[in-house]
């Protein structure tokens, strides 16, 4: 185990990000280091709202879904650095560059989300993302966050 190893879980998810359901898409969180990086899980089961459309006799995770997911996990790595988010402030994901889809994502899979912040610069956090499964990689991103008071 890590040294960084830590035990978030939904609920307190939930305290961070502003995203309830159908669209919270980090059930865990197993690794935190402060501004550096976040290691987050997602349980991909049949019930999601989205399978009924994509596709009816062949589930499938929208890649969408997959860069969201990790985007809401480099949400909670920052607010988690910075101590806890004002109710005026958000995090938007405002940049998406080098997307990559490796594997399909389907119904019984576990997405581990890993995150690292490559830099921050004016309320702009850049970071590297992979999602993957069973240790391959399903997903790689370049993401942006930016802050932002709504």
């Amino acid at each position: 185990m890590s040294e960084h190893a830590v035990n978030i879980d939904v609920r307190e998810i939930m305290r961070h990000l502003p995203h309830r359901y159908p669209f919270l898409l980090v059930d865990r969180v197993v690794e935190f280091e402060a501004d550096k990086r976040i290691r987050a899980l997602k349980n991909v089961t049949i019930n999601e709202p989205f399978f009924a459309g994509h596709f009816e006799h062949y589930p499938v995770m929208p890649g969408v879904l997959i860069i969201e997911a990790l985007a809401q996990a480099a949400g909670i790595l920052s607010i988690r650095s910075k101590g806890d988010r004002p109710d005026n402030e958000m995090y938007f994901l405002v940049g998406i560059d080098n997307a990559r889809f490796k594997r399909q994502v389907v119904p019984g899979d576990q997405l581990v989300l890993e995150v690292e912040e490559t830099g921050s610069k004016r309320g702009i956090a850049r970071y590297t993302a992979r999602a993957l499964v069973d240790g391959q990689v399903a997903c790689q991103a370049e993401i942006m966050c930016a802050k932002r008071e709504v």
